[in-house]
């Protein structure tokens, strides 16, 4: 189920660049994903660029528009996150947390950082959308203080992601991007499901629970370390054990699953993509470095 999580995003992706892009290969996204994902695991966040830069090259696409697909889709699924984090918030009366005055704090800190996120990504979704030149040049006049070099890269950005956010204002596109993102997120809370109940331990957790879980971890994927993944794992560890009770070792092997599932079960794939396309370490490195510029 966790490599279905994987295909999600690859038709998600589709959808995105349809309006530079309208009919991709989807084995070509597939692989392209399979191999940036990899990266991610392998060199930590910078592997990120790896995927757009890889479908541009596929697709023959400019790597901006490509990377403006990436800025959207972070967006789309930070909101959904938000979403997901503000259900947590509000079943916690309900679940079977135990958060002390300390933990209730940060909750409640969370939920206010966690709604002015989200207002501020809707607010910057419709104004680019609705007044798009104009935000346009504001940004560009933002950036002229940067060097020539920077600011000619941004130009392209900018001008790729506004063109981006300008094609969700179709429904349809709009509502095909929506269902996508929906359907990426009940397969990632499946496989939440699916894992606690392989925890004895865990078994127990209803939805409710696993719910509020997912929501405090969705925030800990942001951050990812080469080889190690990250703030998943100890965000996981700290909420199993300080809001649920759950033992220090049942806690670890919990996130060390959950690391698995989400990020590494992709690496044999990525790694079989790459030697059929031709590519080792030393030039995925190179890739990662040469997008990352």
């Amino acid at each position: 189920m966790g490599l279905a999580t994987y295909f999600g995003r690859v038709l998600r992706w589709a959808v995105l660049i349809r309006p530079v892009c309208p009919r991709p290969d989807i084995r070509g996204l597939f692989s392209a994903t399979a191999i940036g994902f990899t990266a991610v695991v392998i060199f930590g966040r910078p592997g990120e660029f790896v995927r757009p830069y890889l479908v541009s090259l596929k697709e023959r696409t400019p790597f901006s528009s490509q990377a403006a697909a990436w800025l959207l889709e972070r967006i789309f699924d930070l909101l959904a996150a938000l979403l997901i984090f503000g259900f947590a918030l509000a079943q916690m009366e309900g679940s079977g947390v135990h958060a002390g005055p300390t933990f209730a704090w940060v909750m409640k800190a969370g939920g206010w950082i966690a709604a002015l996120l989200g207002s501020l990504c809707l607010v910057v979704l419709f104004l680019l959308g609705r007044y798009a030149e104009s935000m346009q040049q504001r940004l560009l006049s933002a950036l002229s203080a940067l060097p020539a070099t920077w600011h000619s890269k941004l130009r392209e950005l900018v001008a790729a992601f506004v063109r981006g956010v300008e094609s969700t204002q179709s429904p349809g596109l709009l509502l095909s991007i929506l269902l996508y993102t929906a359907l990426e997120w009940i397969l990632i809370a499946a496989c939440y499901v699916s894992l606690f109940r392989a925890f004895p331990d865990l078994a127990s957790f209803r939805i409710a629970d696993i719910m509020v879980f997912l929501g405090f971890v969705s925030f800990g994927s942001i951050v990812q370390l080469p080889g190690i993944g990250g703030g998943m794992q100890l965000v996981a560890i700290v909420v199993l054990t300080e809001l649920f009770g759950a033992s220090l070792e049942v806690a670890t092997g919990m996130a060390l699953m959950l690391w698995i599932i989400t990020f590494v079960v992709i690496v044999p794939v990525g790694v079989i993509m790459l030697f059929r396309e031709g590519i080792n370490w030393q030039k995925l490195k190179e890739m990662e470095d040469r997008a990352s510029v």
